[in-house]
């Protein structure tokens, strides 16, 4: 999160940019030391934080069936869980796959700053190198993917 890089700028007005929803996607599948560090660099600027909730549980995972259109549950997963106020009454969430209760909360911090514009811009450029992180960590992924395709012919 140095502000020193020359493209600082520029990832930033990206980071910005996303939407809401993607942001949150973003900090959900982000890298975690990144994630805790960007949420340690904005606890002293926001004050006091009340935490209204931290918890790990098990939510369903719905699915679609692409034939019927119908939602069914594949099953069960961990999920760890955070949600935050602000002395200014503005609240954060934060929700992500697994035990880590720290990653949730620093997404929870990070997602209450944001909507109570109080967000650096060092944390808009951490979304942006995030997102294009995990931009090619998909690709990469895909490519691996798609190596294993096979081509069938009816006969």
């Amino acid at each position: 999160m140095s502000g020193n890089d020359s493209g600082a700028a520029p990832a930033a007005q990206r980071g910005r940019a996303l939407g809401d929803a993607r942001k949150l996607e973003i900090l959900a599948r982000a890298e975690p030391a990144g994630l805790k560090k960007a949420a340690e660099a904005l606890l002293v600027s926001l004050g006091d934080v009340e935490v209204l909730a931290s918890r790990t549980g098990l939510a369903l995972l719905p699915r679609e069936d692409t034939v019927t259109g119908t939602l069914f549950h594949l099953g069960e997963v961990m999920v760890a869980e955070a949600h935050v106020r602000l002395a200014s009454g503005t609240e954060g969430y934060g929700a992500i796959v697994g035990r880590d209760l720290e990653r949730a909360m620093a997404m929870a911090v990070i997602d209450a700053a944001i909507a109570d514009d109080r967000a650096p811009a060092a944390i808009f450029a951490f979304l942006a190198g995030e997102d294009d992180r995990q931009a090619a960590e998909d690709a990469a992924r895909l490519t691996r993917v798609e190596a294993t395709r096979v081509e069938m012919e009816a006969f």
